[in-house]
């Protein structure tokens, strides 16, 4: 299988970057083919444009500034996201590149004034996060980073495609035992998926 892999931490020593890491072993030894797309690496500009806005439901236009992430999307046929939780929200890299490469056209279409779901090559979704606080603390104020992975991408992805949301919550205090523990549950998620 397919799998684009969206990465979006800046540290190159981070926790993160070991589980992206992890993820690549994973999805490798199970044999799928992985287009890693690590954003910050990468330079991914996550400013949506005037220019871009304006065009945003202009079907021959729209893709422009950000074709070739949009073919690496279409191209794909599952998604797995590796991202820390920062202020309960993902990092601006990644919530931009949602705003500018998951279009009108490409994640969705718009007939009669309604939106459609597009992403019908996508078959599975999995999302690895950390985050500061304690899952207590995120379900009390929404948790959104989950809800955006479990409710609105399940949205645009294939009907009934298995999703899998798997997040260390209190990286704060968690141990080194912790962190080995969460790194190995992922590599054995990705070697399964």
């Amino acid at each position: 299988m397919r799998v684009l892999l969206l990465y979006a931490h800046p540290v190159e020593t981070s926790f993160a970057s070991a589980l992206h890491a992890e993820v690549i072993r994973g999805l490798t030894a199970a044999g799928h083919e992985v287009d890693d797309c690590d954003l910050y690496a990468e330079g991914f500009d996550p400013r949506l444009t005037r220019e871009e806005r304006l065009a945003y439901h202009d079907l021959e236009t729209n893709q422009a500034g950000v074709a070739s992430y949009v073919e690496r999307l279409q191209a794909a046929e599952a998604l797995v996201i590796v991202t820390p939780v920062w202020n309960f929200g993902h990092p601006a890299i990644l919530k931009g590149f949602f705003d500018r490469v998951f279009l009108p056209g490409v994640s969705f279409k718009m007939r009669d004034g309604k939106v459609r779901p597009s992403l019908h090559n996508i078959r599975k979704l999995a999302v690895v996060s950390t985050y500061g606080g304690t899952r207590l603390r995120a379900f009390l104020v929404g948790d959104p980073p989950r809800k955006i992975a479990t409710r609105v991408l399940r949205a645009v992805i294939r009907p009934v495609a298995p999703v899998a949301y798997h997040a260390l919550y209190d990286m704060n205090r968690v141990t080194e035992d912790n962190r080995k523990a969460f790194l190995n549950k992922v590599g054995q998620s990705m070697e399964a998926f």
